[in-house]
């Protein structure tokens, strides 16, 4: 039986073989693609963007352009906005979305202070001007690169020169370098400035997603790589899951399989393979072989030939590829040529003509100020996508957004200035039965009839956390940083993956540098649901799970935190741990609860008999009971865990 096993064994890998050898021969019958029809070009998406005109809204009040349109429509079901925020919460509001941090105690006495009619405006502008402003807002770009400093799989080899990346990106944001340009050094920075390092690292965007570097068969992994590489462009850039049309034509939007592989063919010249070695940024090496739409997309089975272009359904009414093809420089030297596929990709999908760059990305970026974008598939402009919830209103801020040079911090600037941006979430001072008409009429907010009270990320709330302790590290770049980990997760890591950081204040920098390790998400960032990097992530689920309380109330380094935050108050007055977790003084009666919490705990720690030690402030009063310097910590860790410290009103 053995022997009859074996012997069958030897003739099915013969047949593997010999189907291996009859796949080297290509497929050259013609390629036949669906029609791009009359009624494809008539969705939303991929009619020409046209600037509106901006409703009538007599009467109602208007700080921008973008208030006229939500106004229209919150008319239409007898609604208008809530009453305008108190300026603490605007403050605090401001802060995490523009830069991802709390407001310092002197930043909110100094803005509450501000009696001038712009002191809102002025603050907007200090903001953007920050540059913990590109630390914040380059993380849900990084999300969407798949931005990891490993290259995942099995191994989990690290990138040495993967961090480049990602200051490369926090440095280009804080520069407010426009968009198109943002783009275009990201897809072929290294032809456009072949003697710029900085614009060589801006190509870490293609590349930065999982490799198996170690697979035997590099031919495979080249074709993997090349195929996640142009699902991923496509999704990002043209907010289309191109990727889905690598085996076939997509079964619902418009693109055949053969737009998925013109557009592959675009990258195919820059991807420099070696084993056992990690590819971190595109290089051309002035080689470049005929491209071909491959079977099934099966890398043993090759078609017939195809050329390098864009899908077909976004290419009307613009200049086309091949016309910006024939137009790239010619004048580098024989041994830096390229093919300048790439550049003349990106020069498309910058143009003004194009329906999809500029819509897709005003998309992302009202989503980071309001949780949800005025379409809820930042990255599915398709037929399956969900449409716009105030398409005028997404074509106006799509031609301003071109209009104004692609400016990100301009467009954010426009977005949080509006009187949309400005409301209330809670109901405040208004009526009860006026709020319940307001929940019934817009139930999901998709109106925007109130502000989108929304959970922070997890980078932000152990930013939060690590400046309510005082604790916040601002050192900036370089690689990342390694936080001790707990000893439950260390014992199941290899003594290679997680070698702490020798530098103390390095545990202690903001969470955009914590070392990305693919298969590996930081204790905390796991449970508040960060993105594993293996695939783009356009938009972070919020989830609601009980690790996520055991971890923020049981975790010895959240516990750390609180006692370092009790160590910065006076023992004789708790209250002052609501100003700095909170970042606001207490009211009497919060005073008043918290006294009375510190009285209670004083108590029960002093009659209880413990195997461990108290935890106790750092640094410690020595004029100040244990039990009372432990009820002020219990105090503190409490208040950290509080609704007020992770949501954002």
């Amino acid at each position: 039986m053995a022997l009859l096993f074996a012997f069958c064994s030897i003739i099915i890998a013969q047949e593997d073989i010999a189907d291996t050898k009859r796949a080297i021969v290509p497929d050259e019958r013609p390629i036949v693609e669906p029609p791009i029809t009359a009624s494809d070009r008539e969705h939303w998406s991929f009619v020409p963007v046209k600037r509106p005109s901006l409703p009538e809204v007599s009467g109602k009040s208007a700080q921008q352009p973008i208030d006229q349109f939500i106004l229209q429509q919150l008319a239409a079901k007898n609604l208008t906005f809530t009453a305008e925020a108190e300026r603490g919460t605007l403050l605090r509001r401001l802060s995490f979305d523009i830069l991802g941090l709390p407001p310092t105690l002197e930043e909110r006495a100094e803005f509450l202070a501000d009696a001038a009619p712009d002191a809102y405006e002025r603050l907007v502008d200090r903001l953007l001007a920050s540059p913990a402003h590109g630390e914040h807002v380059g993380q849900a770009w990084l999300d969407l690169a798949r931005f990891a400093e490993t290259d995942g799989f099995e191994h989990d080899h690290v990138r040495p020169n993967a961090w480049k990346y990602r200051d490369w990106v926090i440095g280009a944001l804080n520069r407010d370098l426009p968009y198109d340009r943002f783009l275009q050094l990201q897809l072929a920075g290294d032809e456009l400035l072949p003697n710029d390092e900085q614009a060589r690292i801006a190509t870490g965007f293609c590349l930065a997603g999982p490799d198996m570097p170690d697979v035997n068969d590099q031919a495979e992994r080249r074709h993997n790589l090349l195929n996640e590489m142009t699902g991923m462009v496509g999704s990002v850039v043209l907010g289309l899951q191109v990727g889905c049309a690598q085996c076939h034509d997509h079964k619902y939007d418009p693109l055949s399989q053969a737009d998925f592989f013109r557009l592959r063919a675009c990258f195919e010249p820059a991807v420099e393979l070696k084993k056992d070695k990690s590819t971190e940024w595109l290089k051309e090496v002035g080689k470049v072989d005929p491209a071909r739409l491959w079977i099934r997309g099966d890398h043993r089975r090759p078609g017939t030939e195809l050329q390098p272009n864009m899908p077909r359904i976004a290419a009307a009414n613009d200049k086309s590829f091949v016309a910006l093809l024939s137009s790239a420089p010619q004048e580098l030297p024989e041994t830096k040529k390229t093919s300048f596929r790439r550049t003349a990709a990106a020069r498309w999908f910058t143009q003004r003509e194009n329906p999809l760059t500029a819509r897709v990305m005003v998309n992302r970026l009202w989503q980071q100020h309001f949780g949800r974008g005025l379409s809820a598939t930042p990255s599915d402009f398709g037929t399956l996508g969900d449409s716009p919830s105030h398409p005028e209103l997404l074509d106006y801020l799509a031609d301003e957004f071109v209009t104004r040079g692609w400016s990100m911090k301009d467009l954010r600037r426009q977005i949080v200035t509006s009187a949309v941006y400005r409301q209330q979430s809670l109901r405040g001072a208004e009526e009860e039965t006026t709020w319940q008409l307001r929940l019934q009429a817009d139930p999901t907010n998709s109106l925007l009839s109130r502000y989108p009270r929304r959970r922070l990320q997890g980078e932000a709330i152990r930013d939060s956390l690590l400046s309510a302790a005082g604790l916040l590290d601002r050192a900036a770049g370089g690689p990342g940083v390694l936080p001790p980990l707990p000893p439950e997760l260390t014992t199941t890591l290899l003594w290679h993956q997680w070698p702490t950081s020798k530098r103390e204040g390095d545990f202690y920098r903001r969470s955009v540098y914590i070392f990305a390790r693919r298969n590996l998400r930081y204790p905390l960032f796991d449970a508040f649901d960060r993105p594993d990097a293996n695939a783009s992530c356009p938009s972070r689920i919020r989830s609601t799970t009980a690790p996520q309380a055991l971890l923020m109330l049981n975790s010895a380094q959240v516990l750390q935190f609180a006692q370092h935050a009790a160590g910065r108050v006076d023992p004789q007055s708790p209250a002052e741990l609501i100003l700095f977790t909170l970042g606001r003084p207490a009211t009497a009666a919060e005073a008043q609860t918290l006294e009375d919490f510190v009285a209670k705990q004083t108590t029960a720690n002093a009659e209880a008999k413990r195997k461990e030690p108290l935890a106790l402030p750092l640094p410690r009063d020595s004029q100040v009971n244990d039990a009372r310097a432990a009820a002020l910590v219990q105090a503190a860790l409490a208040l950290l865990n509080s609704s007020e410290m992770i949501y954002l009103d």
